[in-house]
């Protein structure tokens, strides 16, 4: 047998591991019938899109909207997030940089900051672990995690009649 006859037998038996136990791919279409714009509570200004849930890793993705004017509030990640600026601009309060179309970030766990938009934003951001948001003397007002986004989809869901997309979790 040819080493190259053998790493094909090789990845062969690997897909079919693979398929054993892989979590299927998954498409999600940009209509927002499959994934709608879900309010933040008490925030007439932020909304977001759920894209994807992960019991497992205690991770979730999702498109942050923040209207004109707009602030997610102050909150702290216990774990690291990434960012992908999609339009608009927005930034951190306490940080000297503002985020435009095609701007990447990534945050390391324990910073603390307050989201900004003067004139509206979207993001895509990757999450992961939990998210504790903060009052003044910053006291825990409530924590995120992945569990607290599945239930701000699928409450929304179920007060607004849409169907649950089972497709957002991995």
């Amino acid at each position: 047998m040819t080493t190259a006859h053998n790493y094909i037998a090789v990845e062969k038996q690997l897909d079919v591991r693979r398929d054993a136990f892989a979590v299927e791919e998954g498409y999600l279409h940009s209509s927002e019938e499959v994934s709608p714009w879900v309010p933040f509570p008490g925030n007439d200004k932020v909304f977001i899109r759920h894209l994807s849930f992960d019991i497992r890793s205690n991770s979730a993705v999702n498109i942050l909207r923040v209207d004109a004017g707009g602030s997610l509030g102050k909150h702290r990640h216990r774990g690291p997030v990434t960012g992908y600026t999609l339009e608009g601009s927005w930034y951190y309060k306490e940080y000297d940089w503002v985020a435009r179309p095609g701007d990447f970030i990534r945050e390391s766990p324990g910073r603390t900051h307050t989201l900004m938009s003067d004139n509206g934003m979207k993001a895509l951001f990757h999450l992961n672990g939990s998210e504790e948001f903060l009052d003044e003397d910053d006291r825990i007002l409530f924590t995120v995690d992945v569990f607290w986004f599945i239930d701000h989809y699928m409450s929304y869901c179920e007060e607004n009649n849409i169907p649950i997309n089972e497709k957002l979790f991995l």
